[in-house]
């Protein structure tokens, strides 16, 4: 019989505050971050099978990040891990195919994925500059990873010892990017390993339907305090 596989343990972050900004509307606002849990590394395709019995079908190895899964699959994850865990779901889900009626509670203490906010404000991690720390050392990107994406943690971490917040894949947000003008898509960020500089930057915002799975989409795990 095999084992589940416990997630890594998640670090602490202080409360404080990140300006974010869109560049297609040239807007930016500020705003506020309670003190939250980032895991060190996106959900590995090793921790998502020891959940579900299987991940997604790749070729890369189990320490590799997860990809292929939609952000409604992400959503159900993070609700599953959490009752493994003991833990309450942050989570209730519905039935609209486009996940609108999809609620978090962040008072419960389970595993949820990070809001915008949050991911960006641990990305930088204290910086102002447009990425935290020299890209060939933190990020695996179309410079140097060679058309693949690769094991977690084997890039440089960031000040707050976070591994891939840039480079190896985008990681899905709770948010809505714009639901005036894009419904239902939700927001993902951090470039991937197939992406030039300039998508692997700490306010580079992507976004796209709830659904969508591709081969260089995963995420990470986050909880409140």
């Amino acid at each position: 019989m095999t084992h589940p596989v416990a997630a890594e343990p998640l670090i602490a972050l202080p409360a404080g505050e990140i300006v974010l900004r869109d560049e297609g509307t040239l807007t930016e606002w500020t705003v506020p971050v309670d003190a939250f849990r980032l895991a060190p590394y996106p959900v590995t395709r090793r921790l998502y099978a020891s959940v579900l019995g299987l991940a997604p079908g790749s070729t890369t190895g189990p320490r590799t990040p997860v990809t292929e899964v939609s952000w409604q699959d992400a959503v159900r994850f993070c609700n599953l891990l959490s009752r493994q865990a003991g833990l309450r779901p942050c989570y209730t889900e519905g039935e609209d195919p486009d996940a609108q009626d999809v609620r978090c509670d962040r008072r419960a203490d389970g595993y949820r994925l990070p809001s915008e906010a949050e991911w960006e404000y641990a990305c930088r991690a204290g910086s102002t500059d447009v990425r935290p720390g020299e890209l060939d050392a933190t990020a695996w990107y179309a410079g140097n990873s060679g058309g693949e994406v690769h094991e977690v943690a084997t890039r440089e971490p960031n000040a707050w010892g976070l591994h891939d917040m840039i480079g190896n894949v985008w990681e899905w947000c709770w948010d809505l990017y714009d639901p005036r003008v894009y419904g239902a898509y939700r927001v993902f960020r951090g470039g991937g390993a197939y992406d030039k500089p300039r998508s692997c930057r700490a306010s580079c915002r992507r976004k796209s339907h709830p659904t969508l799975r591709i081969d260089d989409l995963g995420f990470r795990l986050a909880r409140s305090v």
